[in-house]
């Protein structure tokens, strides 16, 4: 995706905030997280990309555990790959610490809700939507999906080119142990 067309995106939605505000989704009809029809083409990777920069990791519990298997499940249904997966989770991670996030009164980021951070008033969806894991984790992929190269791409940056962030660099700290996440869980 050119930068001229990002900035137009940005521009045309009005949302030059910052402290970790998001874009919404970029793709045009987010109101539908429907998946194209048509299949996904994933690049094949002999081997996975080194994680870049040091790495954070949290201690999981029982809802943690619940919503890496939702993204999961909803990578699969979508037909991609567990790259895209990774980034997905790797983005939770960082976004919401895989905490399905309600209205958070004044800690809230705006109106950012759900596992992505992802705001209603940016065309995400709907607040319940949005809080539903396999919904958000699906707009998320539509969005994923019109990245150029994402399969290639460093984590942070596919990441980052979806979710619009103030902080476009946090996702890489996440990649090694959402990484460990998908191998984990993605046969079971």
């Amino acid at each position: 995706m050119n930068t001229i067309f990002r900035k137009s995106m940005l521009s045309v939605a009005g949302l030059a905030f910052a402290g970790g505000v998001f874009a919404g989704p970029i793709a045009a009809h987010a109101a539908t997280p429907a998946v194209d029809a048509k299949p996904a083409t994933a690049a094949v990777q002999t081997t996975a990309p080194k994680p870049q920069g040091d790495q954070s990791h949290i201690t999981l519990n029982g809802e943690h555990s619940a919503n890496v298997k939702a993204i999961i499940a909803a990578t699969k249904k979508a037909g991609l790959p567990e790259r895209a997966a990774v980034i997905s989770i790797a983005t939770s991670l960082q976004e919401s610490k895989l905490e399905n996030l309600g209205h958070l009164g004044d800690a809230n980021d705006h109106d950012s809700l759900g596992l992505f951070q992802q705001r209603p008033t940016s065309g995400w969806g709907t607040p319940e939507q949005i809080t539903d894991p396999e919904y958000s984790t699906t707009a998320f992929l539509k969005g994923l999906r019109q990245v150029d190269g994402w399969q290639d791409m460093p984590l942070t940056d596919a990441a980052q080119t979806v979710q619009v962030s103030a902080y476009p660099d946090a996702y890489a700290q996440w990649e090694q142990q959402a990484t460990d996440l998908v191998a984990h869980n993605w046969n079971s």
